[in-house]
């Protein structure tokens, strides 16, 4: 494999509020990946190797990005593919977002082993809520993995939840809860970013 994946995603600086609630000085464009499948390939094709030997029979990954990955992942393992529908909910703070296996297959999902994919993972709020439904329904999660993760809240989701992660890269990424955050503290304005 020539070249990384962080490589393919355009990213910016500033002061953006995750989807998790958490807040960065850096927005990554996940959605550039996808632009670049022919370099993308390898990468997806190690992450299908790794994922194999957790033996799922199902890739489950959130919308947008998790699901393009996880239709992928599932046509090289030759498994089911399932895709997680993110909900918006009137909670408020940490975590706001809920995702959902959609009602037509939330049968097959059961007591299926199932690994959970998603093309970047930081602070988790997709992965979460994706395990959180599987569960729901009674699959059996049995792996996360990422083409990138950012910083080490994947790993301690993924060690509390008793689930194996594999990721292509690893890089550090700095999230401050809000009332944490330098750049509120600062007075820099929150950007915002179009929901993909």
């Amino acid at each position: 494999m020539a070249g990384t994946v962080n490589a393919l995603v355009s990213r910016r600086r500033g002061h953006f509020r995750m989807e998790s609630g958490y807040h960065s000085a850096w927005w990554h464009e996940l959605e550039s990946l996808f632009d670049h499948p022919v370099q993308l390939r390898p990468f997806v094709s190690e992450l299908a190797v790794r994922l194999s030997s957790h033996r799922p029979e199902a890739v489950c990954g959130p919308e947008s990005g998790g699901a393009k990955l996880a239709r992928l992942i599932a046509s090289e393992l030759g498994v089911q593919c399932l895709v997680a529908e993110r909900f918006e909910t009137r909670a408020s703070g940490m975590f706001p977002v809920a995702y959902r296996i959609p009602a037509i297959l939330r049968r097959s999902a059961s007591e299926r082993s199932v690994a959970i994919v998603d093309d970047a993972i930081s602070a988790g709020s997709a992965v979460r809520g994706a395990h959180a439904d599987l569960v729901a329904c009674g699959a059996r999660p049995v792996a996360i993995g990422a083409l990138i993760v950012f910083g080490d809240a994947a790993a301690r989701f993924a060690a509390d939840a008793g689930l194996a992660l594999e990721g292509i890269e690893r890089l550090p990424l700095e999230l401050w809860l809000p009332g944490d955050c330098p750049l509120c503290a600062a007075g820099v304005a929150l950007e915002t970013i179009a929901a993909g």
